[in-house]
């Protein structure tokens, strides 16, 4: 198990009388924007982060947010290095089977091919092509089952590492969210484009956390659910995704 990171940590919502031992412990990957990343100050930024303190707040709870690799921050959630999991997460029944979710508080992202620019990729028709995927993701899973056979599934530890060898030319496409995509083809100067059709997986994304936090869930469901009807999670949507949505008002 990776260590866990802590140096990029920063408190959200303080509650006037909760002690320390009461902080709720949010984990976060700190390197998938717009869900997530690293500002200039070395502290956790994004839509996830901006969220995470709406909800709290809405919740009464003091919470504080750290950073851990992706490939070890189920691991780390289960050996009780932090109490949720805010990482871009999709809510899928592999992943249910070891961690519990809130509801979710975006909706099922569609999954995009992306590849250089006339480079003639049809990921229909994949034959001897190297495919990027962020190990441990709904795509990686997806490529291993649907892609696999002739083609060589190339595991990133973040999503901008693919994004780099895609662009040294050592990858023929990357499989991602889109919305994490969308805002890298449109800052590629046209050196980027999407392939192929979408590909649905998952059912949105939520927070995830152990199985025996049935409170906490259930605090963190009833602030998602306020947070929805009076449209602070779409403002925070709009506002992270370039004016995307709305999806959740009432």
């Amino acid at each position: 198990m990776k260590k866990l990171i802590l140096a990029a940590a920063t408190m959200i919502a303080l509650g006037a009388t909760a002690q320390a031992a009461d902080t709720v412990r949010i984990a976060t990957e700190g390197a998938y924007a717009p869900y997530n990343f690293l500002d200039d100050s070395g502290k956790p930024a994004g839509f996830e982060i901006d969220l995470a303190a709406a909800m709290c707040a809405q919740a009464a709870l003091t919470c504080e947010v750290i950073t851990n690799d992706w490939d070890s921050i189920i691991p780390n959630l289960l050996a009780g290095n932090y109490d949720v999991i805010m990482a871009g997460m999709s809510i899928t029944d592999e992943r249910k089977q070891s961690i519990d979710f809130t509801q979710n508080y975006f909706p099922p992202d569609p999954s995009r091919f992306i590849a250089a620019a006339g480079a003639g990729i049809n990921p229909d028709a994949l034959e001897g092509k190297r495919v990027g995927v962020q190990g441990g993701t709904i795509q990686a899973s997806y490529a291993e089952a649907n892609l696999a056979g002739g083609n060589t599934i190339v595991s990133f530890g973040t999503a901008d590492q693919a994004m780099a060898d895609l662009g040294a030319g050592n990858l023929d496409t990357i499989l991602a969210d889109g919305t994490y995509l969308e805002p890298v083809v449109a800052a590629s100067n046209g050196a980027f484009e999407f392939v192929g059709d979408d590909v649905m997986i998952g059912d949105g994304i939520g927070a995830g956390m152990r199985k025996d936090e049935a409170e906490l869930k259930g605090k963190l469901n009833d602030a998602l659910t306020a947070l929805k009807k009076d449209g602070t999670v779409d403002k925070l949507i709009a506002q992270w995704f370039d004016g995307k949505g709305p999806y959740f008002a009432q």
